[in-house]
């Protein structure tokens, strides 16, 4: 039964295209899934552990490069670049992981801020690798058994059942012990510890999974743009991914969901101003943070504990 409102989104996004009949907005459901499968990833490390990592944007760029450069210079198949994504952002974060999983919490986001931004120069400035500024263009559509994903519908659809199997796994992983486990760790870590819990393997196997599902993310969404360039790890990326599981309510699988959706959605509802766009955009999620500090979940579970006491009164 937990199961069904996971399938009924599902089943409600597949009928996304049809009903649009515009592949502009095709487009624009398909970087909603994307990031809030991106975001789904940083809730597992933030909303879960307590762990406020930018690495998320240097998994998102590793993701997207490793892919071009396996299609384009080693010339694998797309479904090889995204292994190779997933197995080099899983070496990657375990590398990085153990010494800064060690550390204090500000030292962490610093860390891990700066891991972001050297992910950035590299892909900048190692010309003979990624190109530099010229990026890596022309990537082929992906194909699949000679059935070629080559039109954004088709592509949306690829995007949907990565999404489907991604956020059904973080589903099914926050709901698990290993995920009350990270809450405990969370919430009080020096008494997880005294009830003989080591929080250390909890919190690098959640940022390992995270960097494995926001890097095959990255993977798949540089084909979508058929281009990869520095302009992949811009921190807008970042601040979106952000905003989601701050707006949906950090720890909770189905406010960042939803939030991911409305909150890439509701810039393009506000093209009727073009020059106040994003200065309305802005106003909205400054007024959402004030009214609501722990996110849309926790507004809901506010209500629902105070009905629940007027009931009892």
């Amino acid at each position: 039964m937990r199961q069904l409102p996971l399938a009924a989104a599902a089943l409600a996004l597949a009928a996304l295209p049809p009903a649009f009949g515009s592949n502009y907005l095709t487009g624009v459901a398909l970087s909603g899934v994307v990031f809030t499968v991106a975001a789904a990833a940083l809730n597992l490390v933030y909303g879960y552990a307590g762990l406020l990592s930018f690495a998320q944007l240097g998994f998102w760029g590793i993701g997207g490069y490793c892919s071009a450069l396996t299609v384009t210079r080693l010339g694998g198949s797309f479904w090889a670049g995204l292994l190779v994504a997933a197995l080099v952002n899983a070496a990657v974060a375990l590398a990085i992981g153990l010494p800064i999983l060690r550390t204090r919490r500000h030292a962490f986001v610093i860390i891990t801020l700066s891991f972001a931004l050297l992910c950035a120069l590299v892909a900048r400035d190692w010309v003979s690798l990624t190109r530099g500024p010229l990026g890596i263009p022309g990537l082929p559509a992906p194909r699949l058994f000679g059935f070629g994903f080559t039109t954004a519908t088709r592509f949306y659809y690829l995007v949907l059942a990565y999404a489907v199997l991604a956020l059904g796994f973080l589903y099914a992983l926050g709901g698990s012990r290993i995920g009350d486990t990270l809450r405990a760790i969370k919430q009080n870590e020096p008494l997880a510890q005294s009830q003989g819990v080591s929080p250390l393997p909890y919190k690098l196997a959640a940022f390992a999974l995270s960097a494995v599902v926001t890097g095959v993310a990255g993977a798949i969404y540089v084909f979508y743009l058929k281009v990869v360039d520095p302009l992949f790890l811009d921190f807008y990326y970042m601040q979106t991914f952000l905003i989601v599981v701050i707006i949906g309510g950090a720890g909770s699988f189905w406010g960042v969901v939803l939030a991911g959706m409305v909150m890439v959605a509701l810039p393009e509802a506000l093209r009727f101003s073009n020059d106040l766009r994003m200065v309305i955009y802005g106003a909205i999620l400054v007024v959402a943070m004030l009214a609501l500090p722990r996110g849309a979940a926790g507004w809901f579970a506010d209500r629902r504990l105070a009905a629940l006491r007027a009931a009892l009164e």
